[in-house]
């Protein structure tokens, strides 16, 4: 599946040509146009994210796919070996060093509109029931030294906010919490608006793109509407290569679509 090299060569930051790999399909697929190729490989994105793939961040997903096409996907995904082993090796890889970025604060991009569908977040990562595939998103979800390191982006970026705007002292408070405290907060940092107020921050990383559904703890869902005038979730994304960000202030409830992934099952 020509989808699979491209992904795979974005994986690996090697440059690709898109429309070259589709003017290639045009001349195998006949009775294709340019924009029904297009579609199909947006539809394949949004399977991708729904088996817990990376997607091509090119591509944005795009739902009502038909079913035919997901089972071709997964079979494709069964016997990919090399995209399976450079995804593997990717959502585990520890990082080593912060990414050099000359404006912390042009990193701060609006959050993504997802046409077909809202945008995602997954209560509690576990692992599911899969024949032959692992969830590459959960996994990279638990990498500890990713989740840090982009703590600690994000703190650098509010220092820097809160300098640019004359406020010194306040960004010399701001705390780590999740480090000092513990993670049972339902936020990892304590920052401050220019008027003092605390903005309660749940920082999400992921090296992938900015469609790539997140993990959210109940206590998180539950802290973010409790405390929703003050609280905000900072998604940093394509961290591998140019980090950005976007924040979903206030209760994830109304920013986002929840999407229940495991239960608490007591026998009746």
């Amino acid at each position: 599946m020509d989808y699979f090299v491209m992904l795979a060569e974005e994986l690996r930051g090697e440059r690709f040509n898109k429309a070259e790999h589709n003017r290639a399909l045009l001349l195998r697929l006949n009775n294709r146009t340019r924009a029904s190729i297009e579609r199909k490989h947006q539809n394949i994105s949004a399977i991708l994210i729904e088996l817990g793939y990376p997607y091509i961040d090119g591509y944005k997903p795009l739902g009502n796919y038909q079913e035919l096409l997901r089972s071709v996907v997964e079979d494709r995904l069964s016997r990919a070996i090399s995209l399976n082993e450079t995804v593997n090796a990717i959502v585990g890889e520890p990082i080593d060093a912060l990414p050099k970025i000359d404006d912390l604060l042009s990193i701060q991009v609006a959050p993504p509109v997802r046409g077909d569908r809202a945008t995602h977040v997954y209560e509690e990562p576990v692992a599911r029931i899969q024949p032959l595939r692992r969830n590459y998103l959960e996994i990279e979800a638990r990498n500890q030294s990713l989740g840090r390191a982009g703590e600690d982006l994000v703190l650098r970026f509010e220092h820097e906010r809160l300098t640019r705007i004359g406020e010194r002292a306040l960004a010399s408070q701001i705390q780590h919490v999740s480090r000092t405290l513990g993670d049972h907060l339902g936020y990892d940092i304590v920052s401050f608006e220019a008027d003092g107020r605390e903005r309660l921050i749940e920082v999400k990383t992921t090296r992938f793109g900015a469609m790539t559904p997140f993990f959210a703890s109940r206590n998180e869902v539950n802290v973010s509407a409790k405390r929703e005038t003050e609280y905000q979730l900072y998604r940093l994304f394509s961290f591998h290569s140019q980090p950005r960000l976007f924040a979903l202030p206030g209760s994830l409830q109304n920013s986002c679509r929840l999407d229940p992934v495991t239960y608490s099952a007591f026998p009746t």
